[in-house]
C-alpha cells in the first residue's frame, strides 16, 4: 500500500480545521455537532476522527493555531528596526489573518471575528480551553511587549514606558475591533489604522499649537 504523504495529511487536517471553524462561527460551539463538521468537510467519520476525537480537540487546535499565528506575526515585526508602528502593524496583522483564513459566513462577512466571540464564550464553561487561551494570550502579550521594546530602542516610545501595559492595551484594541466586526460588520482594517493614527497624532498636534 502506498504511504500517504505528509503534505496530504497536513492538507486533510487543514480541511477539517477550516470546516469546523466555519461551523463554530456560524452556529456556535454547542449547537454544532460532529455530524455538522462531517457535512461541512465532506469527509467520513473515520477520516475526521483520525485527527480529532471530538469538538473539544477541534476548538483547542483552532485556538492554538490562531494564537501561534498572531504571535509569529508580532515576533517577526519585533525583529524589524524599528518595528512598524501600531497603526500599520495591527491592520497588517489582521489582513494577513484574513488572507490565511479567508472563509466567510453565508452573508459574506469574514467568519474569524464571529469565531473569536464563540471561543471567548466557551472559555467561561471550559477550564481546559480557558487554560489554552490563557497560555496563548500570554505568548501574544509577551510578543507585543517585544514590539514595544523595539519602539523604545528606536526612540518612538519613552524609555520608562510600561511595555506590558502597552501590550495589554494593544490586545484590548484588537479584541474590541474584532467584536465590532462580528456584531456590526462593515468595518475594515483600514478604518482601524486611520483611527489609531488620529489618536497617536493628538500629542504632536497639541505640541504644534
Amino acid at each position: 500500500m502506498a504511504r500517504v504523504s505528509q503534505e496530504h495529511l497536513d492538507a486533510r487536517r487543514r480541511q477539517i480545521l477550516d470546516g469546523a471553524a466555519s461551523c463554530f462561527a456560524r452556529n456556535g460551539f454547542h449547537a454544532t455537532s460532529m455530524q455538522d463538521v462531517l457535512k461541512e468537510t465532506d469527509l467520513s467519520a473515520g477520516a475526521v476522527y483520525r485527527y480529532f476525537r471530538g469538538k473539544d480537540e477541534l476548538i483547542t487546535a483552532i485556538v492554538t493555531e490562531v494564537l501561534d499565528t498572531v504571535r509569529g506575526i508580532l515576533e517577526q515585526a519585533a525583529q524589524e528596526s524599528p518595528p512598524p508602528t501600531p497603526d500599520v502593524l495591527v491592520p497588517q496583522a489582521l489582513t494577513r489573518m484574513r488572507e490565511q483564513r479567508p472563509a466567510t459566513l453565508d452573508g459574506g462577512e469574514w467568519m474569524f471575528p464571529r469565531l473569536m466571540i464563540q471561543v471567548w464564550t466557551e472559555t467561561t464553561r471550559s477550564p481546559e480551553l480557558a487554560a489554552v487561551l490563557r497560555e496563548g494570550y500570554d505568548n501574544v502579550r509577551r510578543a507585543w511587549g517585544r514590539v514595544a521594546e523595539g519602539y523604545q530602542d528606536a526612540g518612538l516610545m519613552p524609555a520608562d514606558a510600561d511595555t506590558d501595559a502597552v501590550a495589554r492595551a494593544m490586545i484590548a484594541l484588537v479584541q474590541g475591533f474584532a467584536t465590532q466586526m462580528a456584531l456590526f460588520g462593515g468595518i475594515s482594517e483600514r478604518t482601524l489604522g486611520e483611527g489609531m493614527r488620529a489618536l497617536t497624532a493628538m500629542g504632536s498636534a497639541r505640541a504644534d499649537t
